[in-house]
């Protein structure tokens, strides 16, 4: 369910998952959703969602430190309605909040692949990772992995496959 591992696996899939995103995008047969949000810090559980036709994407967090900083998420659904996708950043770039917590839920589908980086790509910048043990993929969400997570968190990214009906 979640990325390959290895050093030649992250460089491919860093590469793979923005361009299917993209062309995932291009495609929906309903207008992708954009919506921009603040991440605040002060150590309360906050959600932000956003819908799309019958899917849902959830992100849940808790923060430290700083002040408040833009995030962005992005819904889109796929012409085929195969797909559903789901990507949460900091168009900044790195954030420099401390994530006590974090997770990002989708309704009405399953989660195909997901990833988690510390930093996303902004500029000169380039995505990076999140290590493996520190987040976990389930169906239908991925989140923080109590005492692996190592508190940064600029991007997430789920493509989910929704229920296809049989004729």
């Amino acid at each position: 369910m979640a990325a390959p591992s290895g050093r030649s696996g992250r460089g491919l899939w860093a590469a793979l998952v923005p361009a299917a995103l993209l062309c995932l995008a291009a495609r929906a047969a309903e207008e992708p959703s954009t919506a921009d949000f603040d991440v605040r810090p002060g150590g309360e559980v906050h959600s932000f969602s956003r819908s799309l036709g019958d899917y849902t994407c959830t992100f849940t967090y808790s923060a430290q430190g700083g002040t408040n900083e833009q995030w962005q998420m992005n819904v889109a659904v796929s012409e085929d309605n195969l797909l559903f996708s789901c990507s949460i950043w900091r168009p900044q770039g790195k954030s420099y909040l401390f994530f006590t917590q974090f997770k990002a839920e989708v309704k009405g589908a399953k989660i195909e692949h997901a990833m988690a980086y510390s930093q996303a790509a902004a500029g000169a910048q380039s995505d990076i990772p999140l290590k493996q043990e520190e987040f976990e993929v389930t169906e239908t969400t991925v989140s923080h992995r109590e005492g692996k997570f190592r508190f940064e968190l600029s991007k997430l990214m789920v493509v989910a496959k929704t229920p296809r009906e049989e004729l």
